[in-house]
């Protein structure tokens, strides 16, 4: 779908690749919606904004689904329709084995990863339909087809966006909305935020980074190109491959990396408390 002078919604737009999204959106001409649970953060996207009469804010938590189909009514009030929607906005979970994972942690993933991305396609799609073209985005993760050690519900949260976007392809392919799925390998936002891994261990990995500028740029690319699924960095691209090739090999190999990751960053970080505490 063609991006400009089409009004896009995008959520998670406060930050890291969201606000990238909005951002690169304006340039190329668009109306943007930008929606995150961060004033603050919509703020600092409102301040970087090229075109900012283009652009509204609205601060949702897209896991309360009565704010979210107030969102509705909001975007319209503001520009008139919606012909696109992006499900941007998402979370990782603790670190640590899922036995280990707290019940609330556990239900936080899923009510935003997963339950946020149900609630938000449910309010707008309907909008959508009415569009003589429209296009509805939902970000997943690497990790939404590649399993992680210490990440299991962020994955499977992730896994059940894919599944959830390409069962929505499947059912509107007869109609003016087209779907697309979003894969974003590491970025340079953190690559913490989208492999799992403690910061301090994040650092050590030699994996390649994308931009969270690039890795916008790209999904933009892969939308306007119609795609259903849209790789989002090398890394991306290479754990696609290997997953399907050699499936328990790949799983192994990245298993013992970010062992081996873990086991340098955790004494690191024992060290820097134990300077950092008081001593009698």
């Amino acid at each position: 779908m063609r991006i400009g002078d089409n009004v896009w919604v995008v959520t998670g737009a406060g930050g890291g690749i969201g606000r990238e999204l909005a951002l690169q959106l304006l340039q190329r001409g668009a109306r943007v919606a930008a929606v995150d649970i961060s004033p603050d953060g919509l703020a600092g996207t409102a301040e970087r904004a090229p075109a900012a009469d283009l652009l509204s804010r609205h601060v949702v938590d897209i896991t309360d689904r009565d704010a979210v189909q107030a969102l509705v009514g909001a975007v319209l009030a503001v520009h008139g329709t919606v012909d696109a929607v992006v499900n941007n906005a998402g979370i990782i979970q603790p670190f640590v084995p899922f036995t280990d994972l707290d019940e609330a942690s556990l239900h936080r993933v899923l009510d935003v990863n997963l339950m946020g991305t149900i609630h938000m396609t449910r309010a707008f799609l309907p909008v959508l339909l009415d569009r003589p073209a429209a296009h509805l985005v939902n970000v997943s993760s690497m990790g939404g087809f590649f399993p992680f050690p210490n990440q299991t519900m962020y994955g499977a949260s992730k896994a059940a966006v894919t599944l959830l976007t390409e069962g929505l392809f499947a059912e509107l392919l007869d109609t003016p909305v087209s779907v697309s799925v979003v894969f974003p390998g590491p970025t340079d936002t953190g690559i913490a935020s989208n492999l799992g891994l403690p910061a301090d261990a994040a650092q050590q990995s030699r994996m390649p980074l994308t931009s969270a500028a690039d890795a916008a740029r790209m999904a933009l690319d892969g939308i306007e190109r119609d795609r259903l699924h849209i790789y989002l960095g090398t890394m991306a691209r290479l754990a696609n491959i290997a997953i399907r090739i050699a499936p328990r090999a790949a799983i192994t190999f990245v298993r013992a990396q970010m062992t081996r990751l873990m086991a340098d960053a955790v004494p690191q970080q024992a060290d820097e408390v134990l300077a950092a505490s008081p001593t009698d």
